[in-house]
């Protein structure tokens, strides 16, 4: 149980890296929607995301990261174009992501939240 409880210290510490990365990528991104290197960027970082929460149990998590990804997915092939409510709908699922990872640190479980509501909101876009 140590060393699952230490592999799950280091995602959480990577995530936050991650996320923090993920606030200047998003700021790049609103001012050159168009910039596939940075979507580039925030999509394999969301990748990562839902992958390691995959791989750890943390399936909640990784429902709302899943549908993240496909957006940006859309979004880096050029199948959308970023729009305003987009940029704020992704802003909300890495806030939602910082309280999971917030509750993980916590509580080492990712809680009851399903984020229903803002996975719909994340699929609407597509």
């Amino acid at each position: 149980m140590a060393e699952l409880d230490e592999i799950i210290r280091d995602f959480l510490n990577e995530s936050r890296e991650n996320l923090d990365q993920l606030d200047d990528a998003f700021l790049a991104l609103e001012k050159d929607p168009a910039n596939k290197s940075v979507l580039t960027d925030i999509f394999r970082t969301v990748h990562t995301l839902k992958s390691t929460c995959g791989f750890l149990g943390f399936g909640r998590l990784e429902k709302l990261t899943h549908a993240g990804e496909h957006l940006l997915g859309e979004l880096r092939e050029g199948n959308r174009r970023l729009t305003p409510a987009m940029a704020t709908v992704l802003l909300r699922m890495v806030d939602a992501i910082r309280c999971s990872m917030t509750l993980i640190a916590e509580t080492g479980g990712e809680g009851a939240e399903c984020h229903e509501v803002l996975i719909s909101e994340l699929e609407e876009c597509t």
